[in-house]
């Protein structure tokens, strides 16, 4: 847990960090009009580095607060006689807490909370170093103690490894930690949990399916909450289509905002007629023809066919049951978006066009690799985002996934109104940008692993649908040959057959034959009314 000499050499960051700053306000300082250099462009660049190093000197210090109280919690505890008895040891805790409670002149239950996300961010030694080096804040590394709290040792320095040690198996990809805004972080640590939580996530959902509830909790201004907790796959299918019929409403006479609309569109529906606003405009919502709100679905082949339960990924970023996948893909949900992953890394299986009117198919591809809006920062993850040619197509652009990405509206129009400037992207990679004062943000990846395939199984592949007999299920019956070898000895060893090996294609036009839904009885619960 390191010694005061640790914590020394902590403060001596944090000097190096106010002497930098020193020197961008004596810089500052010393400017003045008529030099050879662009004195308010300077300053202006100059108020940005001092961000940046303040960013970084309050981490820095965070780091530094984190240690002195669980020092002060140790401390407490050796000077606790060791034949004390439980009740001592309980009130001499209380007591510290207290005392740094009243230090920080925080609450009792807040210096609590202080201290535990304290005691699991030292016990993490790269998730410490990396908020002591300034490279992350204390919000993302209070989101590390968070998604770790319920795993074991051996899942949190796995996690840890993950994200914060590039020389882990399958480290992750694309911007670091401290560069992603703490929400996306928080769902890229969340999703990898989820995948990896040695509790399946089956289980999981199921104590979530019976916890479902709708809230009311009033607000000032005569204004009020309602929240519901639903299913994954249920609560993005409402917004989607809120969305949607959102923009079906909105046009030159329609003065609503379509945050404002959404609340309307929900009320209408609910109280099953037209919702007069605080305006006076009626949301005459059986009237607008409703845009297809697709949700796309990221499912690995193997969890499709009941071998394993493997979670599927929602929109992108997170994950379901496997269970909740093959219902959708068994009811024919037509909201819903099917899409199979490369068995062999985990990556979404190209969809290719080459023109210049985009297709729904290249814009459903492009959405499910770039997850959201592509701006460094940008949280917006509607399905109305625009696509986007990075490079304009009367400037040589050309139609494909290296030269587009997904913008939302505001965003899009910063793009082309300003010099704030996209990078190449890839089939699985979205763009890097870089801003008018030359800082590059790297792009946010998304963490596909390849695939969990069932030990000492190879890929069994279904027959042509029309020999199909009635009690076939997946994992049984017809088998093809691949060079003479049945498919499931050819598929034992995926990384040896080649990307443009027939075989993938063959087996991905398979028709896909669903294993029984075990969560049945569940999903009837769920109906309000027989």
């Amino acid at each position: 847990m390191g010694t005061s000499s640790g914590v020394a050499g902590r403060v001596m960051s944090i000097r190096d960090s106010v002497s930098a700053l020193d020197v961008l306000l004596l810089e500052d300082a010393r400017l003045v009009s008529g030099a050879e250099v662009d004195v308010l462009q300077r300053r202006y660049e100059l108020c940005l580095e001092g961000l940046e190093l303040m960013a970084r000197l309050e981490a820095q210090l965070a780091a530094v607060k984190s240690r002195q109280a669980v020092r002060a919690v140790e401390l407490q505890e050796a000077m606790t006689p060791p034949d004390a008895s439980v009740q001592d040891r309980t009130y001499a805790q209380m007591s510290t807490v207290e005392e740094i409670a009243g230090v920080l002149t925080l609450s009792s239950a807040v210096a609590g909370v202080f201290v535990e996300q304290s005691r699991r961010i030292c016990s993490l030694p790269l998730v410490f170093d990396t908020l002591s080096a300034g490279d992350m804040s204390w919000q993302h590394a209070r989101i590390v103690a968070d998604e770790t709290e319920s795993l074991d040792g051996a899942g949190a320095v796995a996690l840890v490894a993950h994200f914060f040690d590039p020389d882990a198996p399958h480290p992750a990809r694309g911007a670091a930690p401290g560069e992603l805004v703490p929400s996306r972080f928080r769902a890229k640590v969340r999703g990898w949990r989820e995948r990896h939580h040695p509790e399946s996530i089956e289980k999981r959902h199921a104590k979530g399916v019976a916890d479902r509830r709708m809230e009311f909790s009033p607000d000032k201004d005569g204004m009020a909450w309602i929240s519901l907790y639903l299913p994954g796959d249920t609560a993005s299918a409402i917004w989607n289509r809120t969305t949607a019929t959102a923009r079906g409403l909105q046009g030159p006479d329609e003065p609503r905002t379509l945050t404002q609309l959404r609340p309307d569109i929900a009320a209408s529906l609910l109280l099953g007629t037209g919702n007069t606003t605080q305006t006076g405009k009626s949301t005459e919502v059986g009237k607008v023809p409703a845009p297809r709100a697709d949700v796309l679905v990221m499912v690995p082949v193997f969890s499709l066919l009941g071998q394993t339960d493997e979670p599927a990924m929602l929109d992108g970023f997170r994950p379901i049951p496997a269970s909740m996948a093959r219902k959708l893909v068994a009811d024919g949900a037509d909201s819903f978006y099917r899409v199979l992953v490369d068995p062999r890394d985990g990556a979404p299986l190209e969809i290719g066009r080459k023109n210049y009117r985009l297709t729904e198919t290249i814009k459903r591809w492009i959405r499910m690799r770039d997850a959201k809006c592509t701006f460094p920062g940008c949280t917006n993850r509607t399905p109305d985002n625009e696509t986007d040619h990075l490079q304009a197509w009367q400037h040589g652009g050309v139609t494909g996934a290296s030269n587009l990405a997904q913008l939302c509206p505001r965003h899009h129009r910063l793009k082309h109104n300003s010099r704030w400037t996209p990078g190449p992207a890839n089939n699985h990679e979205p763009p890097g940008w870089t801003s008018p004062t030359g800082r590059h943000y790297n792009p946010e990846h998304q963490d596909a692993e390849p695939i969990h395939w069932p030990p000492g199984l190879g890929l069994p592949v279904a027959p042509p649908a029309s020999t199909v007999p009635e009690n076939y299920y997946a994992g049984t019956g017809g088998v093809e040959l691949h060079d003479g070898e049945p498919i499931e000895q050819a598929l034992d060893e995926p990384e040896d057959i080649p990307v443009d090996d027939p075989l993938w294609e063959a087996f991905y036009s398979r028709p896909i034959l669903l294993p029984p839904d075990p969560l049945k009885d569940c999903w009837k619960t769920m109906q309000p009314w027989p």
